[in-house]
């Protein structure tokens, strides 16, 4: 895919403008079909898991129909090298708003914060209506909804579901060995069932593990860290950034066989560095009662585990199944490949709340609320971030042409440390996922040619987003619903600002050393 913003053809504009008010066109190979605009019916507000899941699904079915495409543009007539700026201010007060508003105004930010980000996308598509237009700038919308932000959520919201019906009860220790090995087991599956699967079984049990301890916050920074993060840079499955790269057309096993040396050297030194921390802070733990544990460790809920297997052959289907057959709305082309593996993933979500007895949950403290806020906040930020990207689209001709000059070389090459450290530190800024397309994009976009001729740059992209996305709570989404869980369940967390320095402490010296590690030869100077 190639993601770009243009100015819409005559055809497409005059076909938008036909179709706008009752109906939008599909393409299916050659033929054109119109189809009638769904309106969803108005459903009730209660929040129980089965009805809400119910209630996602009818009013989705239709709508997702067309939407996650695998390979699209939007014919957005955005130009970017005319936009100075000041088009960037809402995006970035949007950040500032989530930065500064659990901190200020908790409360206000707690039961509002969906209109805060609201408010800002709705001042980015105010401007974006004055400077190009409003057919402009609702391709724009189109494009940034159903190309980058629903074949994220609807990822996130399956493994957030399926992972919230495993529970792992009985007494488990919190000394820094038990908690290192759940930290370990966490990074290793987050390849394998995602950074939010992984976080969302684990996270509960190792918070009740903790919860009688008096020093126990920094077992959660180094989670998010590890199994939220650093542990999924293996797998489109494990980290959204390189899903959105799979969504892109990078191979399934790419991250697996170009990262894995640079994983395992983050990984293991992180884990090292977390066992002195823990040990030390244990030693000042009042001694415990001495009683063993009264109940073994058990795993409930296995469905859930088929079903996370079941997430993973999806993608993986989706991967070869190439049918080709392809619908457009407004230049945006969605195939058919891409809507059935979304369908399946809610489908698989449903499957989990309805096999799942509701004890379960219960026990494990599942609410909705993390992947509300998820939702709400990175709606928000892929709205707000259109104007960026379209400054970003424009090279050296935008406003960002400085970061253009800054990750290539003189004659051309790209600089791959500059990729690495200009990748990871907006990433912790403007969320990996939308960080790693924007540097995709600015690689060339061209998969094949990341791959293989430019692989050293695709590794540094893919390494900056998923390893840098820890040093903020808005860096990778799992980092907002992990926190929310522990603060949801006493654990006292840091502010934005706090997460961001304790982070920082562990993390820059350990990028830096990695930037200049012989044995991670991928990162080079030019």
């Amino acid at each position: 895919m190639t993601l770009s913003f243009r100015s819409c053809s005559e055809s497409v504009c005059s076909r938008s403008r036909a179709n706008r008010s009752s109906s939008f066109a599909l393409r299916v190979a050659d033929t054109t079909i119109s189809t009638p605009s769904v309106r969803s019916k108005r459903q009730g507000n209660s929040l129980d898991p089965k009805r809400l899941v119910t209630r996602l699904w009818s009013q989705a079915l239709v709508a997702i129909l067309t939407l996650l495409p695998h390979q699209a543009w939007a014919a957005t007539g955005l130009d970017g090298a005319a936009m100075r700026w000041p088009y960037a201010l809402p995006f970035a007060g949007l950040l500032l708003s989530i930065a500064l508003g659990p901190l200020l105004f908790a409360k206000f930010w707690h039961h509002h914060y969906g209109k805060i980000a609201a408010a800002w996308s709705l001042l980015a598509l105010a401007s974006l209506v004055i400077f190009a237009g409003g057919m402009a700038t609702l391709a724009a919308l189109v494009h940034a909804v159903l190309v980058e932000y629903l074949g994220f959520i609807v990822l996130l919201f399956s493994l957030y579901v399926v992972a919230g019906g495993v529970l792992i009860t009985g007494d488990i220790k919190a000394t820094p060995a038990i908690n290192a090995g759940i930290l370990a087991l966490g990074t290793l599956g987050a390849s394998v069932v995602g950074t939010t699967g992984a976080a969302m079984i684990l996270i509960r049990p190792l918070i009740r593990a903790n919860r009688p301890r008096r020093h126990n916050t920094h077992v959660v920074i180094f989670f998010i860290i590890l199994v939220a993060n650093v542990g999924g840079a293996l797998s489109p499955l494990g980290d959204p950034p390189l899903f959105v790269g799979f969504l892109h057309g990078v191979d399934f096993f790419w991250t697996t066989r170009a990262l894995w040396l640079q994983t395992a050297i983050v990984a293991g030194l992180l884990l090292a560095m977390f066992v002195v921390v823990d040990i030390w802070r244990f030693r000042s733990e009042p001694p415990p009662d001495g009683a063993g544990p009264e109940q073994p460790v058990r795993i409930r809920g296995l469905v859930n585990l088929v079903l996370i297997a079941a997430i993973v052959a999806s993608l993986l289907a989706s991967a070869m199944w190439k049918p080709g057959i392809a619908f457009d709305i407004l230049g945006t082309r969605l195939e058919l490949e891409d809507i059935a593996r979304n369908l399946v993933l809610l489908a698989i979500a449903a499957l989990s709340v309805w096999l799942t007895p509701d004890e379960h949950r219960q026990a494990n403290g599942f609410t909705w609320e993390p992947i509300r806020e998820v939702a709400k906040l990175f709606a928000g930020i892929f709205v707000a971030i259109i104007p960026v990207i379209a400054m970003l689209n424009a090279g050296h001709h935008g406003a960002f042409a400085w970061l253009l000059s800054a990750v290539t070389a003189p004659d051309g090459a790209p600089r791959e440390v500059a990729y690495f450290w200009f990748t990871g530190l907006m990433s912790a800024l403007l969320d990996n996922a939308p960080t790693y397309l924007l540097f995709f994009e600015l690689a060339g976009g061209d998969a094949q040619v990341l791959m293989h001729q430019l692989s050293g740059t695709l590794a540094s992209i893919s390494m900056g987003a998923v390893y840098m996305g820890a040093l903020t709570y808005i860096g990778n989404a799992p980092n907002f619903m992990v926190s929310s869980i522990a603060s949801e369940n006493g654990i006292e967390m840091p502010s934005f600002f706090g997460y961001l320095l304790r982070a920082g402490v562990v993390l820059i010296p350990l990028f830096l050393l990695l930037t200049l590690l012989p044995v991670a030869p991928i990162l080079h100077w030019h």
